[in-house]
This record gives structure tokens, C-alpha cells and sequence, in this order.
């Protein structure tokens, strides 16, 4: 986990920093005389990026407040300010009267020459003592925990998400500065100017989101988009210094540091401590001998990934970018959505839905035969992907067919082999689609997640707005689901029961809330190939016990993780947490077993059938009677 940088009070007297605790950060500070530690925050979600104030009165952070910052991450989070104690507000009338206060002119004391003797030694006989003025004691800091929380209030803006805080002082005011995307577009650095007496100003200082500031004596610095800039804080103003080093790198010595920081990375971060049984220690002394003859990244990856290979665990690998990496040539596929038989490889047997070439306007159907591309004569003893392979794809091609001994012409936008294949994948689920509402007399709504992130979320979501409230019951497929991390959002709502209703005059009664799906019958179904989030929710599903779940066992490969970046610019993945069921059990290792077991074969594929979906549909029909 990557706490924010701690910081010392305005006093020294305090260290201020963020901890974790179920997997939200909480801001504490820590008494260094007393060796005592205060939670400040002690909430349910994330509050982090703390910094002080310049007079150590309040604490400035990043928070989203009421939505915990884990799984999906903090979103629209706003920059606040924390009161240590129940300060007043200033008052006018105190401001006015030292604008009248009268003060004694300060005592001119006559200066003490120090003379020196012939013999170049000081004359001290008639000199005083030199009198160093006391130093001002320490600001001292009082922290009232008592309705604390009710003592936070917003900085900045209120829509848009903002983050990172810093906070400088001159005279009655007080900027703060942070990162924030509230005016639309790539995020920006700001800064709200806190005064007595006014209303506070913010105002932007510059373009970039990540920033870096600094303050030295009387003077700001901002590193933003990698330049260094001179910060002129009344007047807002970055000025970029013109700066050049020139340096020799070893990268021997690179790639050894790079294997050894990943080891470390591991060995403190790894989320089990028994490391999967492996003797983690003896792998650094083995691979490390390989050092010498590491020649470049690649030879490093290779290292690497071998060494993380051997922990045995999902969500795992070394990513490497040098230069000498880098293809200086490549081929690409240019696909049209036109699928060609197995016997007769150039012959059309379909279109694929969605794709290029089902768009109004070509003129292709099965049976035709290709016989040139871009006017080169196919030769049938060639392989036909010989004549779509670019360095990249073309922006048009033509295509000619015979069709019973007509020649048909076909200009067509290629796609990708990518589009392609989400186009295969969209005709997969709009049949399956289609056989549920054939198979299930169109009395169950069925929905498709490919994976677990926001747009599949969205899908899921317009599926149910779609089916739920006019269907009888609900199959969810996540079948072949890559994963992702929205696993609580579809819980939450497949976890919706009606709980009273309600009517306007005259009308009819309706439910609360809109949807009510855990009251009907729900079906899951999983594969092999479901995994990560996919396995989280299943896991979730079977213990909420909302359905029942068809299918075969999840892949098990499901360890919340990150990235750490190394001196080049390469990454290595670190699985930091695992995810257990509530008895206990590692999802890593044990996967989500299904209710009921039911294998789709290779076979079942060629013949076009599916035993999951239909089963599915069987088990809701029985629970339907």
C-alpha cells in the first residue's frame, strides 16, 4: 500500500501521516515527545493527501467523504479543511482597532565597538556581553478530538474531482494548491486563496494534473510536465528555468538494481507471507547469479518474469520498455468481417454482424467467390490472409468476387483482427440472447458481461432498466469474463427486494424500490475462463445467496494488485491483497465452485450448442411453475 509522504507540524513537535485500516486511509498524527498516535479521521472511507497548515491550526485533505475509496477507487473526491480545536472566526473590530494601536518607537542602544590592540588581540576589558535575543517559543498545537469531524469544511471547488493539497502562508493569507478537472477536460493546478473578511478565490495556476511544489526561504518552485518552473505566488505566475545535466549510465548496474529493488517490492508487499510456500529468499540467491549476463531489458524480463513465475500467482509479471526493444516492423491483418468456409477458403459462407462488411451498401453473399484484392489476382494455392497483410491497415480496399460467373466488385473499410473479433463475440451473445427468450417463452431477461469494468457495468445496468421490471426472472453470464473491479455494484443491485409500494390518485400501486430482482429466480453462470472480479462476484453471489450458479469451476486467479515503477521507466505487478470467502478460503486457490455442474464440450461449440444456457433456463422454468 502507498500511504501519503508524512510531514512534520509548523512545531516540529508532530508527525502527520495516513494509515490504512480495511483498506481506507485514515489521517493520524503522532506526538514524537509523547510517543502517542491520534486517529483524526476514524471513518469508513479514505481521507489522504494531509498536509498542515501553515499555523498549525487545520489539516488539509483529499476525501469523496461519504463512497469508500476501495474497490473502484476514489472518484470526485474534493480538497477539505480539518480545525484542530473550535476556533472563532476573526473579528472585524479587533482587525480595525490595531490599525489605530499606538506603539513605542523602538530604544536605539549605542552600538559596542570591539577595538583590537597593536598586538592585534581584542580589548575586552570595558566590552559587554552580547546579548542574543531569546528565541520565540515553539506555536503550540492543540488538537480537540471531541466532534472533530464536525469541524471539516470544503475548500475549493464542489463538482469535479480535486486532489493532492499544499499549503503556504504570507501575511493574513493562506493558498492552497491542488490538482482539479472542475472546469472540464485534462485536469489543471489550482489554488484557493483562504483571507479574513473574504469570500475564498480560486483560481487556476497552470495546465498539467501532476505537480510537484516546493518552498525555499521566500521562494516557490513547481515541477509540472517534467520542467522546473519559478512560482511567483502574487502573482500566479510560473516562469520556467532553463536547466541540462549530462550524465553516464551503468546499466549493469541499472538492471541489477531494478532485480533487486522488484525482489524487495515483493518480499515486503507480497499479499501472503508464506509466499505461496516458496522459499522466496533462496529465488533471489538463485536467479541473482544470472546478473552478469544480463545484456539488456529483454534478458532482464526474462529474468525477472521467471523469478515472479515461481510464486505462482495470478496477476503477476515485469513489463519492460528500452529502446532496443522497440519493432521496427510490423504486419497487420486487414480484416472486413467476411468469413470464409473451412473446405473453400475463399469462398463467403457469412457476414459478420456488426462488422464493415454488413454495413448498407456492400454487396456481398455467401457463396461468392474472392478472386482479387485491390486488383491482384488470388492465387488459390497462397494463403488468402497473404493478400490482406499491411504494415498497418488501409484505409479502403476493393474486393472482387464471381458469383455464378459474374464478376462483383466491393469497396470495403477493413478493420482490425481485434474488431473482428468483438464482432464474433456481439454475434455470440445476440444469440444466446435469442435462445433465452425462444427457450423461456421470452419470460427471463439475460444479460452478458464480458468483463468487470465500468462500460460492461453500464451494459448490465441498460440491460436490467431494459428487461428486469417486465421479465419473470434473470440469468447473468459471466462466462469468459476477464475481470475487472465492479463486482459490489452488481451485487447491490441484483441484492434489490421490494419493500413497500406506493400510488398517486387513481393510479396503480408500484413497488420500492424500481427493481427488485433478488424476488425473482436468478442464475449465474461461470466457466473456466470466469475469472478475477468475475470470481469475486460469483463468490459474493453464492454468499448473499441470491440464485443459484451453473456451470464449471472459475479459473482461480483473482489478487487485487498494482504497479511499481522502476528507474527506466519499467514495472513489475504486485499482488498486495487477496480476497477470501467468508469462511476463510483463498479464492486464488479454491476458486467459486458451481451449484450445479454442467460442462460445455468442444464438440457442444461445433454443433453449436450450449448445455449451460440451456440448463439455466430449465432451473428458472422449474422455479417459474
Amino acid at each position: 500500500f502507498q500511504n501519503s509522504a508524512p510531514s512534520f507540524s509548523p512545531n516540529d513537535e508532530y508527525v502527520l501521516f495516513t494509515v490504512y485500516r480495511n483498506f481506507e486511509q485514515d489521517i493520524v498524527v503522532h506526538h514524537l515527545k509523547n510517543n502517542t498516535t491520534i486517529n483524526l479521521t476514524n471513518t469508513g472511507v479514505t481521507e489522504t493527501g494531509p498536509s498542515w497548515s501553515p499555523d498549525g491550526k487545520y489539516i488539509f485533505f483529499t476525501s469523496a467523504r461519504t463512497k469508500p475509496s476501495y474497490p473502484t477507487g476514489m472518484s470526485n473526491a474534493h480538497i477539505y479543511r480539518m480545525a484542530l480545536n473550535d476556533y472563532d472566526e476573526p473579528y472585524r473590530s479587533d482587525k480595525f482597532d490595531d490599525l489605530f494601536k499606538e506603539t513605542k518607537p523602538a530604544e536605539v542602544k549605542p552600538a559596542i565597538v570591539e577595538t583590537k590592540t597593536k598586538k592585534g588581540k581584542a580589548d575586552t576589558t570595558k566590552k559587554k556581553t552580547k546579548v542574543k535575543p531569546t528565541p520565540k517559543p515553539a506555536a503550540v498545537i492543540t488538537i480537540n478530538t471531541q466532534d472533530i469531524l464536525d469541524r471539516i469544511e470544503l475548500v475549493g471547488p464542489a463538482f469535479g474531482g480535486q486532489f493532492g493539497t499544499d499549503a503556504f502562508a504570507k501575511g493574513d493569507k493562506t493558498y492552497v494548491f491542488y490538482s482539479s478537472n472542475h472546469e472540464g477536460g485534462a485536469p489543471g493546478i489550482y489554488r484557493t486563496t483562504i483571507e479574513p473578511f473574504e469570500a475564498n478565490k480560486t483560481e487556476k495556476v497552470a495546465d498539467g494534473g501532476d505537480y510537484s511544489m516546493v518552498q525555499a526561504g521566500d521562494k516557490f518552485f513547481v515541477l509540472s510536465r517534467g520542467v522546473i518552473n519559478k512560482y511567483t505566488l502574487e502573482g500566479n505566475k510560473l516562469d520556467k528555468i532553463d536547466h541540462g545535466y549530462k550524465f553516464t549510465r551503468n546499466l549493469n548496474a541499472e538492471f541489477n538494481q531494478m532485480f533487486y529493488e522488484t525482489w524487495v517490492g515483493l518480499d515486503e508487499n507480497f499479499y501472503d507471507e508464506k509466499f505461496h510456500g516458496v522459499d522466496w529468499e533462496k529465488m533471489k540467491t538463485r536467479y541473482a547469479a544470472y546478473l552478469p549476463y544480463v545484456n539488456n531489458r529483454s534478458d532482464l524480463r526474462i529474468l525477472l518474469n521467471d523469478m515472479l513465475g515461481e510464486l505462482n500467482s495470478s496477476h503477476m509479471g515485469f513489463n519492460s520498455a528500452g529502446a532496443e526493444e522497440r519493432k521496427n516492423l510490423t504486419y497487420t491483418t486487414n480484416e472486413t468481417g467476411i468469413i470464409f468456409g473451412n473446405e473453400n477458403p475463399l469462398k463467403v459462407e457469412r457476414v459478420a454482424a456488426k462488422s464493415n462488411a454488413a454495413r448498407t451498401g456492400t454487396n456481398i453473399l455467401p457463396g461468392d467467390i474472392l478472386t482479387e484484392v485491390n486488383g491482384v489476382k488470388v492465387d488459390e494455392n497462397i494463403d488468402r490472409d497473404y493478400y490482406f497483410s499491411k504494415p498497418s491497415l488501409d484505409k479502403e480496399m476493393t474486393l472482387t468476387f464471381d458469383r455464378k460467373g459474374k464478376q462483383i466488385y466491393v469497396n470495403i473499410h477493413p478493420e482490425s483482427a481485434g474488431t473482428l473479433r468483438g464482432n464474433l463475440y456481439d454475434e455470440w451473445i445476440s444469440n444466446n440472447r435469442k435462445n433465452v427468450d425462444k427457450w423461456g417463452n421470452n419470460r427471463i431477461a439475460y444479460s452478458y458481461m464480458k468483463n468487470m469494468g465500468g462500460g460492461e457495468l453500464e451494459t448490465f445496468l441498460l440491460d436490467m432498466v431494459a428487461q428486469e421490471e417486465n421479465k419473470d426472472a434473470i440469468i447473468l453470464d459471466l462466462r469468459y469474463n476477464t475481470g475487472g473491479n465492479v463486482h459490489d455494484e452488481v451485487l447491490k443491485f441484483l441484492s434489490q427486494r421490494p419493500y413497500l409500494q406506493w400510488k398517486y390518485r387513481g393510479g396503480k400501486l408500484a413497488p420500492q424500490s424500481n427493481f427488485g430482482p433478488a424476488a425473482k429466480p436468478i442464475v449465474l453462470l461461470i466457466n473456466e475462463q470466469s475469472l478475477s472480479d468475475a470470481e469475486m462476484t460469483a463468490a459474493g453471489f453464492k454468499q448473499l445467496k441470491l440464485g443459484k450458479i451453473i456451470g464449471t469451476e472459475t479459473y482461480r486467479w483473482i489478487i487485487f494488485t498494482s504497479a511499481k515503477s522502476l528507474v527506466d521507466g519499467s514495472s513489475y505487478r504486485l499482488p498486495s491483497w487477496g480476497c477470501y470467502t467468508m469462511d476463510g478460503k483463498n479464492l486464488e486457490s479454491e476458486g467459486v465452485k458451481p451449484d450445479i455442474f454442467v460442462k460445455n464440450t468442444f464438440e457442444d461449440r461445433l454443433a453449436d450448442k450450449d448445455p449451460q444456457l440451456e440448463k439455466a433456463v430449465a432451473e428458472i422454468l422449474k422455479d417459474l411453475k
